[in-house]
């Protein structure tokens, strides 16, 4: 079965989605690939990313994946490196790729701390500070970074996430101030809780509380993110730099 095409908003474009396995990451890069774009997904589980480069081309999306750990400045320096060879640039970075590890602040451990912060927020910058020299010298590009409502907000037992998430927000207003003028944009996108893997493994009694503090009363689904990116992925979002929009159904209403 294939995939309908939306419109080509996004032709001509090679696009970047790291955690693009799984979740919110996939959901943007088929959402990208069905607005005419060349999808590269990266991300650290190998196995994932050759199911996932499988069932999105059985539906008729054009793509290509590569295994890639954010954390590692030399094995993503060698995936860009391939994706710049191959394609002749990246035109849009989605910095999705993240991971949780929750506990009270009293009972986290110090593993618990760094392995978050290491992926979260210096696999944003890893990632950005390999491709950012080239869109520069270009003229033009879009990186866009996946915060979270704990980065606004902050949430409890979530110490170690929120930190990476609101620093992903400082991130991004640095350099949407940085890159902008030499025509490089800088969005980040919040999500609210989201019916990915991540969220389902979450007790009932949590996911019910979730639910409830939505004045929409559901999660969100993966898809309803991934068409915020891709609209800010587009030139419809040309004069959007250094938003940080959320998504998350009114929970901060």
């Amino acid at each position: 079965m294939k995939t309908p095409q939306l419109a080509a908003r996004l032709a001509g474009k090679t696009c970047l989605v790291t955690g693009g396995a799984n979740g919110i990451g996939k959901a943007t890069a088929r959402r990208f690939a069905m607005e005419g774009a060349t999808v590269v997904i990266a991300d650290r589980d190998a196995q994932a990313v050759r199911d996932t480069v499988e069932e999105l081309r059985f539906e008729g999306v054009r793509l290509c994946g590569y295994e890639m750990n954010v954390t590692r400045r030399d094995c993503v320096g060698e995936v860009t490196a391939a994706i710049a060879a191959q394609y002749g640039g990246i035109d849009v970075l989605v910095n999705n790729a993240g991971i949780t590890r929750d506990a009270r602040l009293a009972r986290m451990g110090e593993d618990e701390f760094d392995e978050v912060i290491d992926v979260n927020l210096k696999g944003v910058f890893n990632c950005t500070q390999s491709v950012i020299g080239a869109m520069l010298e270009r003229g033009c590009g879009v990186i866009l970074n996946a915060s979270s409502i704990a980065g606004l907000y902050g949430n409890f037992g979530q110490s170690n996430y929120a930190a990476s998430k609101f620093g992903v927000i400082g991130f991004t207003k640095t350099w949407a101030r940085e890159f902008g003028p030499k025509g490089v944009r800088v969005n980040a996108v919040c999500p609210g809780f989201v019916a990915t893997d991540m969220v389902r493994a979450m007790p009932q009694k949590a996911l019910d509380a979730v639910v409830a503090q939505s004045w929409m009363r559901r999660l969100g689904q993966p898809d309803e993110i991934a068409s915020v990116y891709s609209f800010l992925a587009s030139e419809e979002a040309s004069f959007v730099n250094g938003a940080v929009i959320e998504v998350s159904g009114g929970v901060s209403l």
